[in-house]
């Protein structure tokens, strides 16, 4: 039988693949001490790996620009200076098959992505997605996309760190923290901001800010930011700046003000983007050409106002170095950039949003203190300071992540006293755009497309549902004295990951995982289930809850458990894995939604 390498070890290079996933498990499996060293040297791997991955995508970056803006403006010399118009839609003609063919995980700004794989997943991302990504993104950017090269960047870290997780064969939490490792030395790179990147990771992927999750995340972080300077080839995105400072308590109003709006903005900049999203899906059209179509869009913004092609980061680092521009200019890029933003991301092209919200962010702050200068001109704090607070509270509204956005906008200035006013601005745009749109900007596609997952789960939610209601009882089960080469073929068929062991009397006798297959190496092909199965099992009952479940699961670190009979442990009645979990959770989060909206239109109706 011709069995898939990934599936099972069939060759010499497959073998030796084995031994090093041996050799990690055997340190994954000693002492405490030995499982966080083992995960630390990891994370150091991931971070220079991560840290690779962002020197290709910006050299890739650079030299789509070149061919583009310098190669493509003689070749269409005969437009004059509205060659531009052509650009970003060139880019996106070669964008569409990457990323409707190869890779759909490649399309739109990533996080999304990153978090889908985590929810639904174990944390496994297919290892097309870090090529794909990376080229993709370098295409539209360098072309004239409106976007930012972090998206990608975490992207293309995290599908590093879940490669290098499953190579090794670790579990599904452990592929998670690699993942989170990834996407921290992503975004650590393109900055050259470790901080931002470790707390990106923490507070969006990973919602926990404990020691365990902290140390690995900050290790790879460090270590992608160290690559990215020692080698020369710095960040993608550099907005170092001259300090501005803070002249004083009076102005902070106008802070909370500018918090205020920067909600507004941010709001409308998710909604906006998730309308373009729709419009462009409804289109009669084949899907590899909508990139181009919003390209062609973009290429027309950007004929008449170049500022908003690529990620503008020439022009943020105008407008936070005080340079001097008009009011009603900074209003008009502020407008652009979103909507070419949308038409970039909305019609399938490839980048990230961070860059773009800075950009937006920024041009909000510099119209404030032109108009706060003209209301009050005692106003003394220079436009660079409102710029920059500015960047960080649409941030902050848009990802929902104020530790993030604050910390973003410190790194970059190095500047101690605009922690403050950055600090009043984030809290409030964060509380009003949640009063305003529960959703962020990363986790509106995941509701649309029904997985209600957050980071903060209510465990009193998980008290509520019994693992009756949630497990699976479409069950395939094996018997123990089928062959391995057998079982291998049924893992290939049927996708699965694991199956109860039943004896021919009904019995549960069991559980044999794909793991234990690959362990068994190619000698073990002709052995039976029976000889490589587990048969010390935790198990489950159809009466306990979801939090008994997700302990349970966590105690072997295991994807699936039995769910038997308490009066025959012996009696099968189903399975339940996290996904099943997760499933009935998001179920009973969106019925809880439901009433909460409906209590609501009762109560204005009233």
């Amino acid at each position: 039988m011709n069995i898939h390498r990934d599936k099972t070890v069939t060759s010499g290079s497959d073998s030796q693949i084995g031994r090093i996933a041996a050799g990690a498990q055997y340190l994954f499996t000693r002492s405490r001490l030995s499982q966080q060293s083992a995960i630390l040297i990891i994370g150091v791997l991931i971070g220079l790996a991560a840290g690779i991955g962002v020197a290709v995508t910006k050299l890739m970056l650079i030299g789509f620009h070149h061919l583009f803006f310098i190669y493509g403006k003689y070749v269409l010399g005969f437009m004059g200076d509205y060659y531009v118009i052509l650009l970003p839609a060139l880019g996106g003609l070669l964008v569409g098959p990457l990323v409707f063919i190869i890779s759909k995980e490649a399309r739109g700004h990533g996080v999304p992505e990153i978090m889908q794989a985590m929810v639904q997943q174990g944390g496994r991302i297919r290892a097309r997605v870090s090529a794909v990504k990376a080229l993709a993104s370098a295409l539209c950017i360098g072309s004239g996309g409106s976007a930012g090269p972090e998206g990608p960047a975490a992207q293309i870290g995290a599908g590093l760190g879940s490669a290098i997780g499953q190579l090794l064969r670790l579990s599904d939490n452990r592929i998670k923290a690699l993942v989170a490792c990834g996407a921290a030395g992503g975004i650590a790179a393109t900055f050259a901001a470790p901080l931002t990147g470790a707390f990106f990771a923490l507070e969006i992927l990973v919602g926990d800010l404990s020691a365990e999750a902290f140390a690995p995340v900050v290790v790879s972080a460090v270590t992608a930011t160290a690559f990215i300077a020692g080698t020369g080839i710095g960040p993608i995105v550099s907005l170092h700046t001259p300090k501005t400072g803070f002249s004083g308590y009076g102005e902070l109003p106008l802070f909370v003000l500018l918090g205020i709006i920067a909600a507004a903005v941010a709001v409308s900049f998710t909604r906006l983007l998730t309308t373009f999203e729709d419009l462009f899906e409804r289109l009669p059209l084949p899907k590899m050409i909508l990139p181009a179509i919003g390209g062609l869009g973009v290429g027309c913004i950007g004929a008449f106002y170049p500022q908003v092609i690529g990620s503008g980061d020439e022009t943020i680092l105008g407008i936070i170095c005080g340079h001097s521009i008009a009011w009603g200019l900074l209003l008009v890029l502020l407008g652009l950039k979103l909507i070419a933003t949308c038409l970039t991301l909305g019609s399938g092209g490839s980048g990230g949003v961070f860059t773009p919200v800075l950009f937006i962010g920024a041009a909000l702050g510099g119209v404030l203190w032109h108009l706060s200068e003209w209301v009050f001109p005692s106003v003394m704090t220079p436009a660079g300071t409102y710029g920059m607070v500015g960047m960080g509270a649409v941030l902050a509204a848009n990802a929902h992540s104020p530790i993030t956005a604050i910390l973003i906008v410190f790194e970059v200035t190095h500047d101690y006293y605009l922690i403050l006013p950055l600090m009043v601005a984030c809290v409030t745009s964060v509380l009003v755009s949640r009063l305003i749109y529960r959703f962020s900007i990363y986790n509106v596609r995941l509701v649309r497309q029904g997985i209600h997952f957050e980071l903060g789960r209510d465990t009193r939610l998980l008290n509520e549902i019994l693992i009756s209601d949630a497990m699976t009882t479409d069950i395939i089960s094996v018997a123990p004295d089928t062959s391995v080469r057998e079982l291998a073929h049924l893992f290939e068929t049927t996708k699965h990951h694991g199956f109860p062991v039943v004896d021919g009397s009904g019995k549960l006798r069991g559980c044999v995982t794909i793991t234990d297959v690959r362990n068994a190496g190619p000698e073990g092909l002709n052995k039976l289930v029976k000889d490589i199965a587990t048969h010390d099992l935790v198990i489950a009952f159809p009466d306990e809850n979801l939090n008994d479940g997700l302990r349970k699961l966590g105690l072997r670190d295991v994807g699936r458990i039995p769910v038997v009979a308490r009066e025959d442990h012996r009696r099968l009645l189903g399975l339940i894995t996290r996904k099943n979990i997760i499933s009935a959770y998001n179920r009973a989060l969106m019925r809880r939604h439901t009433r909460l909206e409906q209590t609501q239109d009762e109560e204005h109706f009233e």
